[in-house]
């Protein structure tokens, strides 16, 4: 039993160190994300066609999410671990990845020349209500451009799967850097000539060079693009059949986002914009932390349900909700007292106006109140898909786009305008959140939810004085934020920043939270 536990530790802790490699590589491209949209901000601000731009993006955004790396990864890497504890260097994973390689250009290839064929009424009946004709038109020869992102995001989508399976972290979560230099470079040498078109040559070249950055790793370890169109593998069934339910549950959330940014079109010019800056914003945190988390011990969940592993299998999920109160309660709370000033040095210069920094900071705070529950719904849906169970997934999916889509409806046309959609997000995944929790711990027969508490405590403790440190620091250094970006409010957004920090990683330190004292005692073993 010992062993048991010794060997549980450190399976953990090894996992603590492959989820700090993928936070400093998804740090990076989040970085570089926030360049990126300052860039778009800068140069096409909040106005009409910088509407159009954000609003169409989202749409080949959310399919990626149902044929990439949401719905289709979830249901791949379970089977794909399977097929790995049992046959290690067998035939079965290779005819595996041409399969479901294949199966993509089947499915995405005709969705591609059916969507630039019928790019009108789509645009001007289902996905976006823009009033103004121009824009419209705009739009729909806009997303003739960027459908074919679907098709190269999900190819790269299945490479990271495979590479994160064998535990390679740092290719795959390094990938997306090339995907922002890509487009903030087509930006700025493009836009003079291409206008918002510049950033559709950013996004393909962006997505290519994803794959092709992945591609050695990816040979190295025996895998290779020949088609194999014969379906007749039994893994291979297994993801189509346990990627129709996790397909159904995601369809539910891209169709509840794309509603959202439909409600945003038809709100004032700019809300569209101040939307997706936001999230933008929320995503950084969300991105480092929550997404990282989750690509590091979403397979290995999957291992322990395909090995029977039940009590590994709670103690990864209750580890995996530890680490998150532990990264994302003390970023919610930064992103709330300091999301002016972020946004301010970020973006506020060319074409981003201070009216622009506000109003994206209120939406950003209504996202913010939300940034664990979200964390937490996500990591607990692949808990419920790493034991193949998808009803309740999908059910709790319904039931928050249900409550979403009622809260908007009612928010949107209040005085909170576009921060109502916001508001309604964070309300309707906190339920969610809350149900799933529910539901794991009936499956599980028990959590252990004093530990959780014991951590949520001491985080709030640890938070205090780096949120007073932030106030105190407001209060003496001014309103700075209000003027254009610059080298001097970057550098207080630093100092503040910086600050805040190391103050919240010293009190971790104090009151003993889980993930400083696993990081010691890697360290204290690799001194041993």
């Amino acid at each position: 039993m010992e062993e048991k536990s010794t060997s549980s530790e450190t399976s953990l802790r090894k996992s603590t160190i492959s989820t700090i490699i993928v936070m400093g590589s998804t740090f990076l491209s989040r970085l570089l994300g926030f360049v990126r949209i300052a860039v778009i901000g800068a140069i096409f601000g909040t106005s009409g066609s910088a509407d159009v731009l954000n609003a169409v993006f989202t749409i080949p955004n959310n399919l990626r999410k149902l044929l990439a790396e949401g719905a289709f990864s979830s249901a791949f890497i379970p089977v794909f671990s399977s097929a790995l504890v049992k046959e290690p260097s067998g035939e079965n994973p290779g005819n595996i990845v041409r399969n479901i390689i294949s199966f993509q250009l089947v499915i995405l290839v005709p969705l591609c020349l059916l969507s630039v064929v019928f790019a009108k009424p789509l645009m001007n009946h289902v996905f976006l209500e823009f009033r103004d004709p121009e824009l419209l038109n705009l739009s729909i020869s806009l997303f003739r451009w960027f459908i074919s992102y679907i098709l190269l995001i999900s190819i790269s989508s299945v490479l990271m799967g495979i590479l994160n399976v064998h535990g390679k972290f740092f290719i795959p979560a390094f990938a997306p850097i090339f995907f922002s230099v890509a487009v903030i470079t087509s930006i700025l040498i493009l836009h003079r000539i291409m206008g918002v078109f510049s950033m559709a040559v950013g996004v393909l070249s962006g997505g290519l060079l994803q794959i092709v950055f992945q591609l050695p790793l990816f040979r190295k370890l025996g895998y290779d693009f020949k088609p194999n169109f014969s379906f007749g593998n039994e893994y291979f069934k297994r993801i189509i059949r346990q990627w129709i339910p996790v397909l159904a549950t995601a369809s539910v959330f891209a169709v509840n986002q794309q509603i959202a940014v439909r409600f945003a079109t038809g709100l004032t010019e700019g809300s569209t914009s101040a939307l997706q800056y936001a999230l933008v914003f929320f995503q950084l945190p969300f991105g480092i932390f929550s997404v990282s988390l989750t690509t590091v011990l979403f397979p290995r969940m999957s291992r322990q349900a395909a090995s029977g592993d039940i009590l590994g299998l709670r103690d990864t999920l209750q580890y995996g909700l530890r680490s998150l109160l532990v990264f994302l309660i003390p970023s919610s709370l930064f992103l709330i007292v300091l999301g002016k000033e972020i946004i301010s040095v970020a973006m506020f210069r060319g074409e981003f106006t201070l009216e622009d920094t506000l109003l994206t900071s209120r939406v950003l705070f209504g996202y913010s109140l939300g940034l664990f529950s979200i964390g937490g719904f996500n990591f607990t849906q692949r808990f419920f898909y790493s034991l193949g169970e998808y009803r309740p997934t999908f059910y709790m999916a319904l039931t928050v786009c249900v409550v979403d889509i009622i809260l908007s409806i009612w928010l949107k046309e209040t005085s909170l305008h576009v921060v109502g959609l916001a508001l309604a997000n964070t309300i309707s995944f906190s339920l969610g959140f809350l149900l799933m929790i529910i539901i794991a711990r009936k499956r599980l027969g028990h959590i252990e939810g004093r530990k959780i508490l014991n951590t949520a405590f001491k985080i709030f403790v640890s938070a205090i004085p780096s949120i007073i440190f932030i106030l105190g620091y407001l209060r003496i250094t001014g309103d700075w934020w209000k003027s254009v970006s610059s080298i001097r409010s970057f550098s207080l957004l630093l100092g503040c920043g910086g600050g805040a920090i190391l103050i919240l990683i010293a009190m971790y330190y104090v009151t003993g939270v889980e993930m400083i004292g696993k990081l010691l005692s890697r360290r204290s073993d690799n001194v041993k």
